[in-house]
């Protein structure tokens, strides 16, 4: 560990965490009533970003550097950034869902995380259209509105329902990850796609959902999910079963189906 924090320490700085996931979640709704198409950017093909996104970022940056922690921060749109992943860092999407919010989907949400290294220590999701507060501290549970939660009871495919989301690059990968859609469309009650895989996670770690599966992601769309769904009792690895999730891109989180999961996507995916 390269940071020593009490316990009582992280529950007040969570306590703070989910307050400014609320404001820029706020702020967000607010925007939502009168955001224009116009308004839209494009980071890539298929990679839309707004004001929105970046004017939250920069709301909770500035908020955090008021709890003066050592940490550095990982962010999707740039307002702060570090080289050094191995530390302590906030990592931070500010809208999770930005395509789903563009196009007026209610279904986007705010994820915040502190981590050292690939450790998470903390994790906030905030579901702004629901107002769901999602919220793990490492060691001490995951929790709905303040609630204690657990992944669901299904043992195997045959009793599960699973949510995957689509890539908007790297389409070389999509063969591989069509056939897995396939199979598993045929071995579970079926298969969901939100597009926020904040709000996937966090489904997970409450039962809503048995499993989770996507390549792709970024550290921003998964850090506080990820905790939630382990401190909620389920198991996160890469598509090897490893640990290099958070960093690698391609995560496979679920309940007691996490091993015939594995198992199915590793039929078909190879590692160039």
């Amino acid at each position: 560990m390269f940071y020593s924090m009490e316990k009582t320490e992280l529950n007040i700085i969570c306590d703070q965490v989910i307050k400014i996931a609320q404001v820029a979640g706020n702020f967000i709704s607010k925007e939502a009533l009168k955001f224009k198409t116009e308004s839209i950017e494009y980071k890539d093909v298929n990679n839309v970003v707004s004001y929105v996104d970046k004017e939250a970022e920069k709301m909770i940056v500035d908020f955090l550097n008021t709890l003066e922690l050592p940490a550095g921060f990982i962010t999707e749109e740039g307002t702060a950034s570090t080289t050094d992943t191995e530390g302590l860092n906030w990592i931070i999407d500010p809208l999770d869902g930005t395509a789903n919010y563009v196009h007026g989907l209610p279904n986007y949400s705010v994820s915040l995380a502190l981590a050292e290294g690939k450790d998470v220590l903390l994790g906030v999701v905030y579901h702004i259209t629901t107002g769901e507060v999602f919220h793990a501290i490492k060691g001490e549970g995951a929790f709905k509105n303040n609630i204690p939660i657990s992944v669901g009871k299904a043992q195997k495919l045959g009793e599960s329902l699973m949510a995957t989301g689509f890539p908007y690059y790297k389409f070389e990968e999509m063969t591989a990850y069509l056939k897995i859609l396939e199979s598993l469309m045929q071995q579970t009650h079926g298969l969901r796609r939100l597009g926020s895989a904040a709000i996937d996670l966090a489904y997970v770690a409450c039962g809503y959902f048995d499993g989770f599966f996507e390549y792709n992601l970024n550290s921003w769309d998964m850090a506080a999910g990820v905790l939630l769904v382990q401190e909620a009792g389920g198991k996160v690895t890469d598509f090897k079963g490893g640990d290099n999730y958070l960093f690698d891109g391609d995560i496979i989180a679920a309940n007691a189906t996490h091993t015939e999961l594995l198992k199915e996507i590793s039929r078909f995916w190879e590692y160039k």
